[in-house]
Order: C-alpha cells, then sequence, then structure tokens
C-alpha cells in the first residue's frame, strides 16, 4: 500500500549484528564491560546490539549547504512528528528531533536519547536517558518530555498517525531523574525497534503548537519552514552526538514528477533525490559526476487473491497464479535487475527472521494448469485489476496475462489510473495488486497485513493457527525460539496466505558524487530518512 499511514515505509532487515541474552554473573560482567568500551549497548532485556560502524573512512568535510528534492509535499507538512503521513515529513523531523532509539543499518534498536531499556518480562520497560542533552531553546532533556512525547500518542486528539502502535502502551512514568519506566499492555520485545520510528521522535512537555515551529534535541534547527514549498534548516552546534552534523545548511523541497526531479538533479540545482525508476537510474549512472545508491528493502508489490465467496478464494486456484509468476523476468524485464526474488511470504531475504529453508516456488505454467483444473477454472474471462500506483504492477500483470493461455487462464488486465486506485479498487476486487512498504519489524507487518483482525488483510485471510503464534512470538524473550514461530508463520503465509509476492524492491537515491557518507538503513531510501546528520559535501 503505497499510501502509507506510517514510515515503515519499508523493511524488517537482517540483523547481523549480535544479540545475546546475559546468563550468569560473570557473562553479565563482561558485557557490561563492552558497554562501557563503547562496543556494544543495551537494548533490552538483557539484549545486547553491536554499535553502528563507523560511515566513512575518508574524514568528513565541515560545512556547505545541499537542497534535497523527495517524491512528495503538501500542504498537509507537518513539523509534528506524531502527524507525518509522507517521506518528506520523515525526513524533516528526523533533521528536528530526536528519539529514545534509532535504526542502525540492520534495523537494530540503536540507543539515541535513552542510554538503555531494561526489562525481566518484555511488558515493564525501564529507560534510562542520556545526561547533558539540550533542546535547541537551551532547555534540558527530562523524564517529563519522554512521558508526553509517548503518552499524546493515545490521545485522539493528537491524531497521531502511530496511534495503533502506542495503543500498547499502557503507562509512562518518570521514574528517576533521568529514567523512565514504560508499561505496555502485554509483552513484545520488539518495543525498542517501535520506538525508533519517527512518530516517536521527542519533542518538549506540553508542545501543542507545531504550525511554525519545532524545537528539538535533533542536528539541525529550523530555520524557515512553508508547507508545500520547503524548509530549511541549519546545523545545532550543541548536538549531543560529537562531530555531527557537518554540513551547515539543507533546504528540503518536494518534486513530485519524477522526470523533473531527475532534471532538477542533473542541472545542478539539487545534490539529492529520492524515489527513481531503474530507468531513471540508468541515466544518472550514465552521467559523469553522478551515482545511484540502491538500499534493497522489504517493500513489496504483491497479487492479491481476495477471499469473496468466489474462485479467488479458492487454494487450488491461489496455487495455480502463483506458479505463472515468472519471478526473474519480472525482475529484469520490470526492475531491471534491481530488487530480490520473493517466495510469496513478506519477510525479505535481509530480515533476521527470514526463514531460507522454504523450497522457492517456481515458474511452471503445466503445474498451474494443474491446479486451475483442480479449481474448475474453467474458460471464464478473470479480470485483475493493476495500476501504476502499485509499483510495477501493470507490467507484473502484463506478463501474468502473456504466461496466462500455457496454464488454460483467460486473465484480463485491467488498468487503472494511480489517482484513487488505493481506495477505490485496492482490496475490492477478487484480483488485484497491492503495495506494502517495509515496516521494521516482522511482527509489525504481520499484525498489520496478515492477523485475522488486520486493518489491511488483503486477501481476507483468517487463520487462528496464525493469530495465536503472531502473539507467541510477541512474547517471546528466546531469540532462537522467536526465529522458528516466524519461521513457521512464514510457511503457512506462504501456502494458504492469498498472496503472491514475486519479489522485493529496491529504494534507488541519486545524488552528484560529490555528496558523501551516504549509506542504507533498509527500512527506505535516503538512509531510512535519517540521511541529514551523516552527510557532506567534498569540494
Amino acid at each position: 500500500m503505497k499510501k502509507d499511514t506510517s514510515q515503515y515505509g519499508a523493511v524488517a532487515s537482517e540483523t547481523t549484528l549480535e544479540q545475546l541474552t546475559a546468563k550468569g554473573t560473570s557473562r553479565r560482567d563482561a558485557l557490561r564491560a563492552l558497554v562501557a568500551a563503547g562496543l556494544v549497548s543495551v537494548t533490552g532485556g538483557g539484549l545486547l546490539v553491536t554499535s553502528m560502524a563507523a560511515h566513512a573512512q575518508t574524514k568528513p568535510k565541515q560545512g556547505g549547504k545541499i537542497r534535497v528534492a523527495t517524491q512528495s509535499s503538501s500542504t498537509a507538512d507537518t513539523l509534528d512528528p506524531a502527524k507525518g503521513a509522507l517521506g518528506t515529513d520523515y525526513v524533516r523531523c528526523n533533521m528536528i528531533y530526536s528519539g529514545l532509539t534509532e535504526l542502525d543499518a540492520h534495523l537494530g534498536a540503536q540507543m539515541a536519547l535513552a542510554t538503555s531499556f531494561d526489562t525481566k518480562d518484555a511488558k515493564v520497560w525501564v529507560v534510562k536517558l542520556r545526561s547533558g542533552v539540550q533542546f535547541h531553546d537551551g532547555k534540558p532533556l527530562a523524564p517529563a518530555d519522554v512521558v508526553y512525547s509517548l503518552m499524546r500518542h493515545k490521545d485522539p486528539a493528537t491524531a497521531s498517525k502511530a496511534k495503533t502502535l502506542a495503543d500498547q502502551i499502557s503507562d509512562v512514568k518518570a521514574t528517576g531523574p533521568n529514567e523512565v519506566t514504560i508499561t505496555l499492555t502485554g509483552p513484545n520485545a520488539d518495543l525498542p525497534v517501535i520506538l525508533a520510528d519517527a512518530h516517536f521522535l521527542i519533542v518538549k512537555d506540553g508542545t501543542k503548537d507545531f504550525a511554525t515551529t519545532a524545537v528539538g534535541t535533533g542536528p539541525f534547527k529550523l530555520k524557515e519552514f512553508q508547507p508545500g514549498v520547503h524548509t530549511v534548516v541549519v546545523k545545532n552546534d550543541h548536538y549531543w552526538k560529537p562531530g555531527l552534523p557537518h554540513l551547515d545548511e539543507i533546504e528540503l523541497i518536494g518534486i513530485g514528477d519524477e522526470s523533473a526531479r531527475v532534471n532538477a538533479l542533473l542541472s545542478g540545482d539539487v545534490q539529492l533525490i529520492n524515489a527513481l525508476t531503474p530507468q531513471s537510474a540508468g541515466r544518472i549512472k550514465g552521467t559523469p559526476g553522478y551515482t545511484v545508491l540502491e538500499t534493497k528493502t522489504g517493500q513489496y508489490t504483491d497479487l492479491i487473491m481476495r477471499d469473496q465467496g468466489g474462485i479467488s478464494g479458492n487454494q487450488d486456484f491461489r496455487l495455480g497464479l502463483m506458479h505463472l509468476q515468472n519471478r526473474e523476468q519480472m525482475r529484469q524485464a520490470v526492475f531491471q535487475g534491481y530488487g530480490a526474488i520473493g517466495n510469496d511470504q513478506p519477510i525479505d531475504p535481509t530480515n533476521k527472521y527470514y526463514f531460507a529453508g522454504l523450497p522457492q516456488r517456481k515458474f511452471d505454467p503445466d503445474k498451474a494448469k494443474f491446479y486451475f483444473k483442480k479449481a474448475n477454472l474453467g474458460s471464464t474471462p478473470m479480470q485483475v485489476f493493476a495500476s501504476p500506483a502499485a509499483d510495477g504492477s501493470v507490467d507484473m500483470a502484463m506478463l501474468l496475462q502473456q504466461a496466462a493461455p500455457q496454464a488454460g487462464l483467460n486473465l484480463q488486465v485491467m488498468r487503472v489510473p494511480a489517482d484513487g486506485y488505493w481506495s477505490n479498487h485496492w482490496m475490492k476486487h477478487p484480483l488485484s495488486y497491492g503495495n506494502i512498504n517495509a515496516r521494521p519489524t516482522a511482527d509489525m507487518l504481520f499484525t498489520q497485513f496478515f492477523a485475522s483482525n488486520a486493518p489491511w488483510n488483503e486477501a481476507n485471510w483468517k487463520d487462528p493457527q496464525f493469530d495465536q503464534m503472531l502473539i507467541a512470538a510477541r512474547s517471546e524473550p528466546d531469540e532462537a525460539k522467536r526465529k522458528k514461530i516466524y519461521g513457521d508463520m512464514q510457511v503457512l503465509v506462504h501456502e494458504k496466505g492469498g498472496v503472491g509476492i514475486p519479489m522485493f524492491l529496491s529504494s534507488l537515491d541519486g545524488h552528484t558524487s560529490k555528496l558523501q557518507g551516504l549509506g542504507s538503513v533498509p527500512l527506505a531510501g535516503l538512509m531510512g530518512f535519517m540521511f541529514a546528520e551523516h552527510v557532506w559535501l567534498e569540494a
């Protein structure tokens, strides 16, 4: 679903970071020594993750300014993290504010305004706050700021885009001069990762007016904000991360038309753009002085076989369509080699919970024909709805249509405009396409799209066993057991889930070669919307 109400706008990605549960005094003491040395940071329940690697071997240059163009902006642009709905909002808020945690290059929870998350049961979390942090107006960070920032999401009047996530927070209280205790309605071992979401960035206690001002603890201070026009930020000289940011100023604008965005880059009007098509990426890479960064993400365009009482809910019919997807052809012809092959379940290969043991479903028209006959398909034409709104779906549908006669399927592609697709067509037909942005955790993805009561249960798939495993995984502190549960859930979705996921998409950013320090956070492009503090300009 492209029109996303959350930033997860992109992947739960495999972590090569060790996650260890301390057992026994000697081992715990040894790990604490590593924490003190800055080699690892505590996430929670004794879980530890290694710190982010240095982003460059060359010494970053200080100073300078850049202009950045994203694919979206409107008069609804906001300075309130809770109301962020588009990539431009997430970039803007990440420049101005900081969170308790932030996502690293493997979508692990890196400590930020918090120095530790500690829990015994994944339900009650004690969070220690970093000392010496100041807001842009000089006010010291205090527990009251954290309490206010998190609890305001639960108030319907706030209109937070993350309210459904915040509803699992029962209470947040200051329990010390530099400490807050977060109590959840039920155990969730993912809390440190969830709170890295841009909606949960920390604002000052009591802040109500976000119309023209924004006071945070982030790397940049707000200089100018005109919704739908531009945002200008300047370096925060008192940022709590030593040596960051590198740039003096960033101007953020939105250019909705991709070709205009590319022309702005190649003419030197802007230095960084996002949301490139593979075709535009080739043009930029072929221009001296410019380059493209590919970020593999968990975003996918999926074929939805919705159970509405007709044949699209028939398991044999669904299996037939799964075997008609020529995945490698789609990757090469539609996405020009970018992305990764999928296997009809939503956890991508970079995710630490990805189940590699699931046999890859292959293109097999004969097998598709077998399943269609078993489903008593007949010769009645079937319509599949596709739209430019779902990345690549029109071309993917055409390839499916070309293969259909080999299996005895009469498939008609109904191409509809991008405008209004999500409200008028998505989840409204027996066969259609969706486009799901990545989420930072497997739990979020399964909860929002595959649980029986999921708000966006695309295939109208309901499986009590899956629902039980979802709850069990959420509260399972043992990482190995949790991974096993998520593996079993992937098998269930692969076999019965009713969605065809032929591949996972990459996010493509274009930039001048003089812009250095840009890396990949597999949530989305633009370094997971957090590029601002890391980049610099070479002379």
